[in-house]
């Protein structure tokens, strides 16, 4: 039987590189897709795509950045097979600039299309799922949100694209905190993958190879996202995986290092004491993107 058959998966960015894939992925194992891309062409084609290989889709062009808008996406994926099970946050695009030379613009477009665009349709989602159990159901229901690398570690020239993505991480925390009294899962990934986001900016290093494996597909990605997508996740939340070709990890998060306790108040002049001991025996933090 399909990993995923049945279940009714909204996927955010569907129209290319990972959200296509994603998208190619959940239908294979029999995923009833909602295919949103603000470009409503490219949507249209993945669903065409889809439907020529035997799955189910159909195609959504709202815009996730306006919450009225993104309640529109989840009552489609309602109206048109019954349900709805996964969302995928996965729609992104970046503005990098060096932050003395970043603007007001460039700042907000990319925090409404990643921080609010995952909050504005997950929370149509979980206000729907919510209603569910209270009327006595019992669901098995997804979040999949998409973090990154430089939201862990940052990434020189990206501190806007840095700090939404560091935000969806702790979001995500919260979310499966919160969520699972409802049979609701949580969780985020930070891939490395060939996207229209990462070829120009990474276009040596993501160059599809002539033969052998193709470490930057954004195939690789896809299986865990069903995964995670599936009910046989019920049990993984609040996690964040890395992926990267055949790699598949989990981020260890922040959490409390050394410690020295004064047991009072510190007196100024002995803190930086204080911190260069701490420091000393702290674990180094990895190094930030491009430094």
């Amino acid at each position: 039987m399909a990993l995923c058959k049945n279940r009714v998966v909204i996927i955010t960015g569907a129209g290319g590189g990972l959200g296509k894939a994603y998208a190619l992925a959940f239908a294979a194992e029999g995923a009833q897709v909602v295919v949103n891309d603000i470009n409503a062409d490219a949507a249209r084609a993945v669903v065409e795509n889809i439907i020529g290989l035997g799955g189910t889709a159909v195609a959504n062009h709202n815009d996730i950045t306006r919450y009225d808008d993104a309640a529109l996406i989840v009552r489609q994926a309602i109206d048109t097979y019954g349900d709805v099970h996964v969302v995928v946050n996965n729609a992104g695009i970046c503005r990098d600039r060096m932050f003395a030379s970043l603007s007001e613009s460039d700042w907000e477009s990319v925090m409404a299309v990643h921080l609010k665009g995952h909050f504005c349709i997950a929370s149509h989602a979980v206000k729907y799922w919510r209603e569910q159990v209270k009327g006595g159901a019992r669901i098995q229901a997804r979040i999949i949100n998409t973090s990154s690398g430089a939201g862990l570690q940052g990434s020189i020239g990206q501190s806007n694209y840095a700090a939404a993505k560091g935000g969806i991480a702790a979001l995500t925390l919260v979310q499966a905190a919160e969520l699972a009294r409802y049979g609701i899962t949580a969780n985020a990934l930070a891939p490395a993958a060939r996207t229209g986001m990462t070829e120009d900016v990474f276009a040596d290093v993501m160059k599809k190879p002539d033969e052998g494996f193709d470490y930057f597909a954004p195939e690789n990605v896809a299986p865990l996202v069903v995964w995670l997508g599936s009910e046989a996740s019920q049990g993984v939340t609040g996690r964040l995986f890395e992926v990267e070709g055949g790699k598949l990890s989990l981020a260890d998060g922040w959490r409390k290092g050394p410690q020295l306790d004064n047991g009072a108040r510190w007196p100024v002049e002995q803190v930086g004491a204080a911190v260069e001991a701490l420091m000393a025996q702290a674990v180094p933090a990895q190094k930030v993107y491009g430094s």
